[in-house]
Protein backbone atom coordinates (compact mmCIF):
# COMPACT_ATOMS: atom_id res chain seq x y z
CA UNK A 1 0.00 0.00 0.00
CA UNK A 2 1.18 3.50 -0.83
CA UNK A 3 2.07 5.39 2.04
CA UNK A 4 2.75 9.45 0.96
CA UNK A 5 3.75 11.75 3.71
CA UNK A 6 3.84 15.35 3.98
CA UNK A 7 6.63 16.65 6.07
CA UNK A 8 5.86 20.89 7.19
CA UNK A 9 9.14 22.24 8.83
CA UNK A 10 9.10 25.34 10.46
CA UNK A 11 12.19 26.66 12.77
CA UNK A 12 10.71 28.43 15.64
CA UNK A 13 9.73 25.20 17.84
CA UNK A 14 13.19 23.47 17.07
CA UNK A 15 14.78 22.40 19.95
CA UNK A 16 16.86 25.47 21.31
CA UNK A 17 15.24 28.66 19.62
CA UNK A 18 14.60 31.47 21.90
CA UNK A 19 15.26 34.86 20.20
CA UNK A 20 14.88 36.14 16.59
CA UNK A 21 18.44 36.15 15.78
CA UNK A 22 18.34 32.74 16.03
CA UNK A 23 15.90 31.67 13.23
CA UNK A 24 17.05 34.60 10.73
CA UNK A 25 18.98 34.16 7.52
CA UNK A 26 22.58 35.82 7.86
CA UNK A 27 22.81 35.81 11.70
CA UNK A 28 25.96 34.36 13.35
CA UNK A 29 23.51 32.59 15.45
CA UNK A 30 21.38 31.39 12.83
CA UNK A 31 23.63 28.11 11.89
CA UNK A 32 23.48 25.75 14.60
CA UNK A 33 19.50 25.96 13.85
CA UNK A 34 19.60 25.47 11.16
CA UNK A 35 21.51 22.08 11.77
CA UNK A 36 19.10 21.56 13.93
CA UNK A 37 16.18 21.61 11.49
CA UNK A 38 17.74 19.15 9.60
CA UNK A 39 18.74 16.86 12.45
CA UNK A 40 14.93 17.31 13.58
CA UNK A 41 13.38 16.62 10.20
CA UNK A 42 15.64 13.60 9.38
CA UNK A 43 14.53 12.35 12.64
CA UNK A 44 10.84 12.54 11.03
CA UNK A 45 11.99 11.24 8.06
CA UNK A 46 13.25 7.93 9.97
CA UNK A 47 10.07 7.65 11.25
CA UNK A 48 8.42 7.31 8.17
CA UNK A 49 10.75 4.72 6.95
CA UNK A 50 10.18 2.63 10.08
CA UNK A 51 6.53 3.03 9.50
CA UNK A 52 6.26 1.90 5.38
CA UNK A 53 6.49 5.16 3.69
CA UNK A 54 6.61 5.19 0.02
CA UNK A 55 7.25 9.14 -0.53
CA UNK A 56 7.88 12.06 1.17
CA UNK A 57 7.89 15.95 0.54
CA UNK A 58 9.10 18.05 2.78
CA UNK A 59 8.29 21.85 2.95
CA UNK A 60 10.69 24.00 4.06
CA UNK A 61 8.09 26.70 5.79
CA UNK A 62 9.95 29.23 7.66
CA UNK A 63 10.39 32.53 6.73
CA UNK A 64 12.19 32.19 2.89
CA UNK A 65 11.36 29.17 2.87
CA UNK A 66 15.24 28.16 2.08
CA UNK A 67 16.14 27.13 5.39
CA UNK A 68 16.51 23.79 4.38
CA UNK A 69 19.72 22.51 2.10
CA UNK A 70 18.72 20.07 -0.69
CA UNK A 71 22.31 18.18 -0.59
CA UNK A 72 21.84 17.01 2.31
CA UNK A 73 18.46 15.92 2.39
CA UNK A 74 17.87 12.40 2.50
CA UNK A 75 17.78 10.44 -0.75
CA UNK A 76 14.37 10.03 -2.35
CA UNK A 77 12.79 13.20 -0.75
CA UNK A 78 10.84 15.34 -2.41
CA UNK A 79 11.63 18.97 -1.03
CA UNK A 80 9.18 22.32 -1.66
CA UNK A 81 11.57 25.32 -1.33
CA UNK A 82 10.60 28.85 -1.15
CA UNK A 83 6.72 30.03 -1.72
CA UNK A 84 4.39 30.47 -4.30
CA UNK A 85 1.68 32.20 -2.87
CA UNK A 86 -1.21 29.47 -2.23
CA UNK A 87 -3.24 30.17 0.61
CA UNK A 88 -1.97 26.90 1.73
CA UNK A 89 1.43 28.15 1.80
CA UNK A 90 3.22 25.84 5.17
CA UNK A 91 1.60 22.55 3.20
CA UNK A 92 1.89 23.95 -0.15
CA UNK A 93 1.31 20.90 -2.47
CA UNK A 94 -0.15 18.66 -0.08
CA UNK A 95 -3.57 17.15 -1.08
CA UNK A 96 -5.84 14.43 -1.44
CA UNK A 97 -3.49 11.41 -2.55
CA UNK A 98 -1.23 12.31 0.71
CA UNK A 99 -1.85 9.87 3.79
CA UNK A 100 -0.97 12.03 6.66
CA UNK A 101 0.74 15.61 7.85
CA UNK A 102 3.76 15.51 10.06
CA UNK A 103 4.89 19.14 11.62
CA UNK A 104 8.41 20.00 13.13
CA UNK A 105 9.41 22.72 14.78
CA UNK A 106 6.12 24.44 14.96
CA UNK A 107 5.34 26.53 17.96
CA UNK A 108 2.91 28.12 20.15
CA UNK A 109 0.30 30.67 18.70
CA UNK A 110 0.34 35.05 18.94
CA UNK A 111 -0.14 35.72 22.62
CA UNK A 112 0.50 32.65 24.16
CA UNK A 113 3.64 33.19 26.89
CA UNK A 114 4.48 29.44 25.86
CA UNK A 115 7.38 30.45 23.46
CA UNK A 116 10.03 33.43 23.02
CA UNK A 117 8.88 33.50 19.56
CA UNK A 118 5.31 32.99 20.14
CA UNK A 119 3.52 34.02 16.97
CA UNK A 120 0.84 33.08 14.11
CA UNK A 121 2.03 34.10 10.72
CA UNK A 122 2.95 37.39 11.41
CA UNK A 123 5.18 38.72 14.60
CA UNK A 124 2.70 42.29 13.93
CA UNK A 125 -0.20 40.30 14.88
CA UNK A 126 -1.75 40.22 18.32
CA UNK A 127 -3.62 37.24 17.74
CA UNK A 128 -5.80 35.52 15.12
CA UNK A 129 -9.06 34.44 15.87
CA UNK A 130 -11.33 31.77 13.88
CA UNK A 131 -14.62 31.66 15.38
CA UNK A 132 -13.39 33.39 18.30
CA UNK A 133 -10.79 30.90 19.32
CA UNK A 134 -7.07 32.00 18.94
CA UNK A 135 -5.14 29.81 16.89
CA UNK A 136 -2.00 29.21 15.84
CA UNK A 137 -0.41 28.17 12.81
CA UNK A 138 -0.54 24.50 13.46
CA UNK A 139 -4.55 24.83 13.96
CA UNK A 140 -4.34 26.92 10.18
CA UNK A 141 -2.37 24.04 8.37
CA UNK A 142 -4.31 20.80 10.78
CA UNK A 143 -7.71 22.04 8.94
CA UNK A 144 -6.39 23.24 5.34
CA UNK A 145 -4.90 19.17 5.60
CA UNK A 146 -8.18 18.31 6.73
CA UNK A 147 -10.02 19.89 4.10
CA UNK A 148 -8.41 17.19 1.66
CA UNK A 149 -9.21 14.71 3.89
CA UNK A 150 -5.38 14.43 5.40
CA UNK A 151 -4.93 13.89 8.93
CA UNK A 152 -2.41 15.66 10.88
CA UNK A 153 -0.70 12.82 12.91
CA UNK A 154 2.60 14.35 14.77
CA UNK A 155 3.63 17.45 15.99
CA UNK A 156 7.03 18.73 17.39
CA UNK A 157 7.01 21.91 19.23
CA UNK A 158 7.33 23.72 22.63
CA UNK A 159 5.49 22.58 25.34
CA UNK A 160 2.39 25.19 25.27
CA UNK A 161 1.76 24.19 21.86
CA UNK A 162 1.49 20.41 22.75
CA UNK A 163 -0.61 20.64 25.42
CA UNK A 164 -2.76 23.08 23.53
CA UNK A 165 -3.16 19.96 20.44
CA UNK A 166 -3.86 17.89 23.40
CA UNK A 167 -7.03 19.13 24.37
CA UNK A 168 -8.16 19.72 20.34
CA UNK A 169 -7.41 16.16 19.29
CA UNK A 170 -5.61 13.75 22.00
CA UNK A 171 -5.32 11.66 19.03
CA UNK A 172 -2.48 13.38 17.47
CA UNK A 173 0.83 12.38 18.52
CA UNK A 174 3.33 14.93 20.00
CA UNK A 175 6.92 15.80 21.25
CA UNK A 176 8.36 18.54 23.40
CA UNK A 177 11.36 19.85 21.83
CA UNK A 178 11.58 22.82 24.32
CA UNK A 179 9.83 24.81 27.09
CA UNK A 180 9.19 28.33 26.91
CA UNK A 181 9.75 30.51 29.89
CA UNK A 182 10.12 34.43 29.90
CA UNK A 183 12.75 34.87 26.87
CA UNK A 184 14.00 31.88 27.75
CA UNK A 185 13.54 28.02 27.04
CA UNK A 186 14.36 24.87 28.22
CA UNK A 187 15.95 22.13 26.03
CA UNK A 188 16.47 18.37 27.34
CA UNK A 189 19.22 16.40 25.79
CA UNK A 190 18.90 17.00 22.30
CA UNK A 191 19.71 13.34 21.17
CA UNK A 192 16.98 12.32 23.27
CA UNK A 193 14.55 14.91 21.49
CA UNK A 194 15.83 13.42 18.18
CA UNK A 195 15.30 9.47 19.66
CA UNK A 196 11.36 10.45 20.55
CA UNK A 197 10.84 12.55 17.39
CA UNK A 198 11.65 9.17 15.41
CA UNK A 199 9.51 7.00 17.46
CA UNK A 200 6.36 9.14 17.37
CA UNK A 201 6.22 9.55 13.96
CA UNK A 202 6.74 6.25 13.32
CA UNK A 203 4.21 5.67 16.26
CA UNK A 204 1.57 8.50 14.66
CA UNK A 205 1.66 6.74 11.19
CA UNK A 206 1.08 3.66 12.13
CA UNK A 207 -1.91 4.39 14.30
CA UNK A 208 -3.59 7.37 12.32
CA UNK A 209 -6.39 9.90 13.98
CA UNK A 210 -9.02 10.70 11.41
CA UNK A 211 -8.61 14.03 9.88
CA UNK A 212 -10.09 16.90 12.18
CA UNK A 213 -12.73 18.97 9.98
CA UNK A 214 -12.64 22.58 9.52
CA UNK A 215 -15.57 24.18 10.74
CA UNK A 216 -18.16 25.31 8.08
CA UNK A 217 -18.06 29.14 7.05
CA UNK A 218 -15.74 29.76 9.78
CA UNK A 219 -15.56 33.63 11.01
CA UNK A 220 -12.18 34.99 10.77
CA UNK A 221 -10.69 37.93 13.48
CA UNK A 222 -7.20 39.42 13.23
CA UNK A 223 -6.13 41.53 15.80
CA UNK A 224 -3.17 43.89 15.14
CA UNK A 225 -0.42 45.52 17.22
CA UNK A 226 -0.61 49.10 15.11
CA UNK A 227 -4.44 50.45 14.75
CA UNK A 228 -2.98 51.64 11.16
CA UNK A 229 -2.70 48.22 10.14
CA UNK A 230 -5.82 47.23 10.92
CA UNK A 231 -7.50 50.23 9.12
CA UNK A 232 -5.22 49.53 5.51
CA UNK A 233 -6.37 45.40 5.81
CA UNK A 234 -10.13 46.29 6.35
CA UNK A 235 -10.79 47.31 2.77
CA UNK A 236 -9.78 43.53 1.94
CA UNK A 237 -13.22 42.71 0.56
CA UNK A 238 -15.75 41.46 2.58
CA UNK A 239 -13.73 42.27 5.97
CA UNK A 240 -14.44 45.19 8.13
CA UNK A 241 -13.07 46.86 11.46
CA UNK A 242 -13.88 45.34 14.64
CA UNK A 243 -12.55 48.09 16.72
CA UNK A 244 -9.18 49.90 15.93
CA UNK A 245 -6.98 46.92 16.00
CA UNK A 246 -9.96 44.09 14.76
CA UNK A 247 -10.10 43.39 11.17
CA UNK A 248 -12.82 40.41 10.66
CA UNK A 249 -14.52 38.74 7.59
CA UNK A 250 -17.05 35.90 7.57
CA UNK A 251 -15.75 33.43 5.02
CA UNK A 252 -17.65 30.76 2.94
CA UNK A 253 -15.23 27.60 3.75
CA UNK A 254 -11.36 27.14 4.73
CA UNK A 255 -9.75 28.21 1.72
CA UNK A 256 -12.07 31.23 1.53
CA UNK A 257 -10.60 32.12 5.17
CA UNK A 258 -7.08 31.14 4.19
CA UNK A 259 -7.15 33.12 1.11
CA UNK A 260 -8.12 35.94 3.08
CA UNK A 261 -5.13 35.51 5.52
CA UNK A 262 -2.53 35.64 2.61
CA UNK A 263 -3.92 39.65 2.08
CA UNK A 264 -5.02 40.99 5.91
CA UNK A 265 -2.51 38.53 7.70
CA UNK A 266 0.32 39.73 6.41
Amino acid sequence: MNMKIYISADLEGVAGACQWSDVTYGDPHYAALQRQLHREVRAAWLGCQAAGATAVWIKDAHDSGRNLDPQQLPRGVTLVRGWSGHPYSMIQGLDETFTALVMIGYHSRSGSRGHPLAHTLNPDLAEVRVNGKPVAEFHLMAYAAASYGVPTVFVSGDQALCQEIHTWDPGIVTVVTQVGLGESVVVEPVEAILEQIEAGVAQALRHPPAPHPPPPAPTLEVVYKHPPQAYRRSFYPGAYLVNETTVGLESQDWFDLMRALRFIGF
